[in-house]
């Protein structure tokens, strides 16, 4: 199995020495896995959508604007 190594920052350190009965390769394994499996169903929804960045882009103002006017009244 491949290693990966990743940085933390001091106080996630801290955290991580704290508590040494936690399996943190195994947490961080997990959540990787689970990231992964959301990518990849992502990817699998949007492989035949002829959507495009443009389209997103206003797609996502338009909601944007929608959620400012509902939420100042």
């Amino acid at each position: 199995m491949p290693n990966v190594t990743i940085s933390v920052s001091e106080e996630l350190y801290k955290t991580i020495k704290t508590h040494k009965q936690i399996r943190w390769s195994e947490v961080a394994r997990r959540a990787m896995q689970d990231y992964a499996k959301k990518l990849s169903l992502l990817d699998h929804l949007l492989e035949k959508s002829e959507l495009t960045d443009k389209d997103a882009i206003e797609i996502g103002r338009k909601i944007k604007q929608g959620m400012a006017r509902r939420h100042r009244a």
